[in-house]
């Protein structure tokens, strides 16, 4: 038992005490008591943007149906402070619930209520003068209201993922001009293959990246399209034409974002495939950084008894028993977030699929897993950009010793020895336990100077081989 002054507020469902000072009521009391689920509350960006849509809402409704200055500039204010995050404390609902969001609406529509009599200096929970369904939520639904601010926070999201991923890219654009001139061994199955450069690689990690950068851009255009308006089923029962027609212009002003209303509002509350394509195009990061972070772990391996080809900028001890040992763990904590991600979207897949009829009830998980994985992804950018990538540098050295050492090294040498002699020089290397340099050298095949030429990074980068002297204007 507590004695913590509390107000009666009633429902469908009869009376309840709620916190005397709790901006909230009655119906996320209710929902306080029923979802102890994920032990999380709702996305703080679904919150922020749910103050957007709520705004939007009552600009609307305030040109159709004029309310007094005193009331408005209230619910305006309310409205503002829950976008900009000053409300969120108050916004206490599980992440996970029954509803298909109806407490979260509950919640925000309970808060903006009870801050407006606030800030009009009357009492909380006086809904007589201010009412959480009949103000707040005036000609709107959960079914609208809830995806729209999905939307309108997946939008603002990805455009921040879209600009991590772009400073990610180009620190790896910048590490392929760094790393241009060291030659290295690429490996195929595990195995040694031919020679590249490690800048040739730099620049293949952040090419995969800038496409997925064109695919965030290009998904947006799918979340863009919202059901404000629709309340429930996307009939726009309970709302005026005029609000319907006007509510999304309205929240395309206050956002910023080119929102568009639904041609079919019917389509867009009931399927949700472009949530599905958005969070495919996380997925899509995340399997890129997932590659990324794996092969950086195996080129920086050792350093001693490894490949040891990069060097990753050392962040903490990698032990508590063996002294000396550096661990990957900025590459490992991007791969781990890499695969929540990729399991955050098979979460959402299937909830978008069980949809049923004219709603989907799983809207509560498809926002929690979308908004969690665009926050993951978004930290594993940067993360990785300042911890890792920013400071990678290469061991030169190393390379060099592996180029000279490695029989992969014979295939720079096929134009000019031909496959067969390239062929015996690498068996006379491996049996003798001798470089290639040093067997090539030996047999006189080529001089010091030729070798190098062989095996520069102009030569094993060049796309193809030059056509021999003989071969040049014959067209074949």
């Amino acid at each position: 038992m507590t004695d913590e002054p509390v107000r009666i507020e009633s429902d469908l469902l009869g009376e309840l005490p709620v916190p005397a000072t709790a901006l909230y009521g009655i119906h996320t009391q209710r929902a306080l008591a029923n979802f102890l689920l994920s032990g999380r509350r709702v996305s703080r960006h679904l919150v922020h943007a749910y103050g957007q849509v709520k705004l939007a809402c009552l600009r609307t409704n305030h040109e159709l149906s004029p309310w007094p200055a005193e009331k408005l500039a209230a619910l305006e204010q309310a409205c503002h402070e829950l976008a900009a995050g000053q409300l969120d404390e108050h916004i206490v609902v599980d992440a996970l619930q029954g509803g298909a969001g109806t407490s979260t609406n509950m919640n925000v529509n309970e808060v903006l209520a009870n801050r407006a009599l606030q800030l009009a200096g009357h009492p909380l929970g006086a809904y007589n003068l201010i009412h959480p369904l009949d103000d707040v939520n005036r000609h709107q639904s959960t079914n609208d209201t809830y995806p729209t601010a999905l939307r309108v926070a997946a939008i603002a999201q990805l455009r921040g993922l879209e600009r991590d991923v772009t400073a990610l890219l180009e620190l790896f654009q910048l590490k392929e001009r760094a790393f241009a001139h060291v030659v290295k061994v690429a490996r195929t199955q595990l195995q040694d293959a031919v020679l590249t450069t490690l800048g040739r690689s730099m620049g293949a990690y952040a090419d995969a990246l800038a496409r997925d950068r064109w695919r965030m851009s290009k998904c947006e255009e799918r979340l863009r399209v919202v059901n404000l308006g629709g309340t429930a089923i996307g009939t726009g029962l309970g709302a005026p034409r005029a609000y319907i027609f006007r509510v999304t212009d309205h929240l395309q002003q206050i956002t910023g974002l080119g929102l568009a209303r639904a041609e079919n509002l019917i389509d867009a509350t009931q399927n949700l495939d472009p949530l599905v394509e958005a969070s495919g195009m996380i997925r899509a990061l995340a399997t890129n950084l997932f590659k990324i972070a794996n092969d950086l772990r195996l080129l920086a391996s050792g350093p001693d008894a490894g490949l040891g080809e990069l060097c990753l900028p050392p962040r903490q001890a990698g032990s508590s028993l063996m002294p000396g040992k550096v661990n990957p763990v900025i590459p490992e904590a991007v791969a781990q977030a890499s695969l929540v991600v990729t399991a955050h979207d098979q979460l959402l897949t299937q909830a978008c699929a069980l949809g049923n009829l004219e709603l989907n009830q799983y809207l509560p998980l498809i926002a929690d897993s979308l908004l969690t994985s665009l926050d993951l992804a978004r930290s594993a950018c940067r993360v990785f950009a300042e911890h890792c990538i920013r400071d990678l540098s290469a061991d030169a050295a190393r390379c060099a010793r592996y180029v000279d050492g490695t029989t992969a090294t014979v295939t720079a040498l096929v134009d000019r020895l031909g496959y067969a002699v390239a062929q015996d020089v690498a068996q006379r290397a491996r049996h003798q336990g001798t470089s290639v340099r040093q067997v090539v050298l030996e047999q006189q095949l080529l001089n010091a100077t030729e070798f190098a030429l062989a095996v520069a990074p102009a030569a094993v980068t060049r796309l193809g081989s030059p056509l021999p002297p003989d071969a040049q204007g014959t067209g074949q």
